[in-house]
């Protein structure tokens, strides 16, 4: 059986996982033998995500962070996905076996703690073919894909996002769940913002519609930006979504490695007729999961928040594995 100390090690570099408003849907059971993944349904975001779709993304790059963690640590993993169908919180197991550390995986632990979502505008290099294949080779390695926009297409998915963002802001309820996650730092998730701020801020954000504003904004952010991508995956299922986390995650690790960081303009796939007409520009009968941009920052930024793991891992279990087939 792992050690606790060893258990704690690995979900604490797990949850430096992205997630939306930074909720970080997740919570984590340990066995004699394996690390469970669970969603945390309590966190999701039901007006942005009702399907909870971005919620198991986000569970999807944890379980990714945990891979590359336990690698890292030199330990052997089999990921199960949806081990039982009977419960649909329980994600992923990963056991953790004696087998020789996957070298792939163990060489993206050491960026876990760099990756940044970059939402600022990025340096105008420009990202090299090389490292575009090979951030887009990462994602395929996933079971996922990951397209590049032309010069067309990214004037056509910047007004997608613009019309997202007027169609989000113009929603009472959007502008709620928005402030609702606009927490001090201190708070350990949600959107970071001064705790002295933070009353004025989110009555701000609840009163006012500024959807042409942030358009304008996230427009310009989009235009400037070196490299735009969309993943996307041939299903629209749990497993599929569990499959662009995982991608998600390796990708950015993947685009840490050679100075990348990226940040998201998802408002196309958040609002569902938009989804479809972005489906659309790309040409292909895969569903789109993700818009990212992604370029050379121009400063480093401080990690956000996370809650300590004490806050998601249920104490050591000494009770036997259940059974699950690996997938």
């Amino acid at each position: 059986m792992l050690a606790a100390d060893a258990i704690r090690a690995l979900v604490q570099r797990a949850v430096l996982a992205p997630s939306s408003h930074n909720t970080q849907p997740w919570r984590f059971r340990a066995t004699a033998s394996a690390i469970d993944l669970l969603a945390d349904r309590t966190r999701a975001l039901p007006v942005n995500d009702p399907f909870d779709r971005e919620l198991i993304i986000s569970c999807g790059a944890a379980l990714m962070a945990l891979r590359a963690a336990s690698a890292d640590a030199g330990r052997g993993t089999r990921v199960h996905l949806l081990p039982d169908d009977t419960d649909g919180d329980w994600l992923a197991r990963v056991e953790l076996t004696a087998d020789p550390a996957d070298t792939d995986l163990a060489a993206l632990g050491p960026l876990i703690e760099q990756r940044r979502t970059y939402r600022k505008a990025f340096d105008a290099r420009e990202v090299s073919p090389d490292v575009v294949a090979s951030v887009t080779s990462s994602v395929a390695a996933q079971g996922a894909r990951l397209l590049t926009l032309d010069i067309e297409q990214r004037q056509v998915a910047g007004a997608l996002v613009a019309e997202g963002d007027r169609q989000q802001w113009d929603d009472p309820r959007w502008r709620r769940e928005l402030a609702m996650w606009m927490h001090p730092r201190r708070d350990g998730d949600g959107l970071s913002i001064p705790a002295l701020a933070a009353p004025i801020a989110q009555a701000v954000v609840r009163t006012f519609d500024m959807g042409n504003g942030v358009a304008a904004k996230d427009q310009q952010l989009l235009t400037a930006s070196p490299w735009l991508t969309v993943l996307t995956t041939a299903g629209d299922d749990v497993q599929s979504w569990l499959h662009a986390g995982q991608a998600l995650q390796c990708a950015l690790l993947v685009g840490c490695r050679h100075g990348l960081q990226a940040s998201y303009l998802n408002q196309p796939v958040e609002v569902p007729k938009l989804r479809t007409r972005l489906q659309a520009l790309l040409g292909t009968v895969d569903h789109p999961q993700l818009l990212m941009r992604w370029g050379h920052p121009t400063e480093a930024l401080p990690p956000a928040p996370r809650r300590p793991p004490e806050a998601v891992l249920e104490a050591v279990a000494s009770r036997a594995d259940r059974g699950c087939t690996p997938s």
